[in-house]
């Protein structure tokens, strides 16, 4: 069945590292193995439309390989386990003028044939408590990795999570290193700051310890501390509670509060507050967000492409978080399933931003709409279509973009 290079390269580390454990203890750990492998064809296209732009066009269409491989635990009270993720992209097409999507890596002669890595974990894990300790992909409030282009961020590092109390998820962690979205090795942290992003031997690693606890029964909260050394320490809350309205109605709010301060030799001094409140109703979903950033600086996060835990991180923009910027967001969903189209969405949003930069006479603005289909049964089932479209524009940059992806798991065990 693993027919694919790339496959077999995961299946063979994946069992190196069970041959590795007494046979006596392999019971769970073969039988709760799984695997999957995800096809992810992209094809993205950014038209830049101001003057003097240093390039008209990003162009670049690549097919993704995405294995991911888990094993079960060994018994005992200390389970011990191995994870594996093997990525391969692959061009089909670029060109030395059309670079920069972030599919494939940037090269002076353009885009290469293909890029790979292979990442591996090792775990322990100790009743509801599980330690990932080599190639990770952490997302919380503190650090997300990316997942928006052909082939998912990964970090290398620890991460511990336990939910060993009801309603209570601790997280904690240390990454030394980045594998961005369209790269094939690790390499050193950096850091976005006032919109740039900030690396080099000054940024150092990334630790996070935090919390999410139901506090009621529609109610949750978070609490997370984080510091990139050299960049910046952060603390972030989050509180989100869903009141049930009757009927199929429901109105959603989510609360975020960062402060960030600066570490070492840098200047970060920022608070950022959120708000999203979201109106579900047949099928509909209203959504009305505020993002306001105070400082002298703007939102500080890890480089690499991380998404940061803002309500207006969207397409283009990205974070819509310089010093002192406030902005709003309007947004629609809408599940085809409540008029018997299941597996058909939209989503639509326009946001808006200004008072920043020197003069406090910065603005931007942006309008996204995504449209996704997932097949629901035949021989194309679970195969998954979507259609992304943005505008953007601001005093210096005017985009037009468009992303097409068309994705397909396939179980292996």
């Amino acid at each position: 069945m693993l027919k694919t290079p790339i496959a077999r390269g995961v299946a063979l580390a994946t069992l190196g590292a069970t041959l590795a454990i007494p046979t006596m203890a392999q019971a769970a750990f073969i039988e709760d193995s799984k695997a999957g492998l995800e096809l992810r064809n992209f094809y993205f296209n950014r038209d830049f439309r101001q003057e003097n732009a240093p390039q008209s066009k990003a162009e670049e269409w690549a097919q993704g390989f995405i294995l991911r491989a888990e094993s079960g635990y060994t018994e005992g009270t200390v389970g011990f386990g191995v994870d594996a993720i093997g990525l391969l992209g692959v061009k089909l097409d670029s060109g030395p003028g059309r670079t920069g999507s972030s599919l494939l890596p940037k090269g002076a002669s353009g885009a290469p044939d293909d890029y790979s890595s292979l990442g591996l974990a090792a775990k322990a894990k100790v009743s509801k408590t599980v330690l990932k300790v080599g190639a990770i992909e952490p997302k919380n409030i503190a650090i997300s990795r990316s997942d928006s282009r052909l082939l998912p961020q990964t970090f290398k590092g620890a991460q511990v999570v336990s939910n060993e109390i009801d309603g209570l998820t601790i997280d904690a962690g240390y990454l030394t290193e980045q594998n961005n979205r369209d790269s094939s090795n690790y390499e050193d942290l950096t850091a976005i700051l006032n919109g740039a992003n900030t690396g080099g031997e000054e940024i150092g690693d990334f630790m996070f310890a935090g919390a999410s606890y139901k506090l009621l029964k529609n109610l949750t909260g978070s609490y997370f501390y984080s510091n990139l050394e050299e960049a910046y320490k952060q603390h972030t809350f989050n509180l989100v509670h869903i009141q049930p309205l009757g009927g199929d109605q429901s109105l959603k709010t989510d609360l975020r509060y960062t402060r960030s301060k600066d570490d070492g030799a840098s200047t970060v001094d920022n608070r950022a507050f959120g708000a999203m409140m979201t109106y579900s109703v047949s099928g509909h979903s209203f959504g009305l967000g505020y993002q306001e950033m105070n400082g002298d600086t703007g939102y500080a996060y890890v480089g690499g492409a991380t998404d940061p835990y803002l309500v207006n991180y969207v397409m283009v923009s990205a974070d819509f978080a310089e010093p002192n910027e406030k902005s709003w967001q309007a947004r629609y969903d809408y599940n085809f399933a409540a008029m018997g189209i299941p597996g058909l969405s939209l989503m639509a949003r326009y946001l808006t931003g200004d008072d920043f930069g020197a003069d406090g006479k910065g603005y931007e603005w942006e309008r996204d709409t995504d449209i996704a289909y997932v097949f629901q049964g035949g021989a194309l089932k679970n195969l998954g279509i979507k259609w992304r479209n943005a505008t953007y524009r601001s005093n210096a940059t005017d985009i037009n973009e468009n992303r097409l992806i068309v994705s397909y798991t396939i179980p292996l065990m």
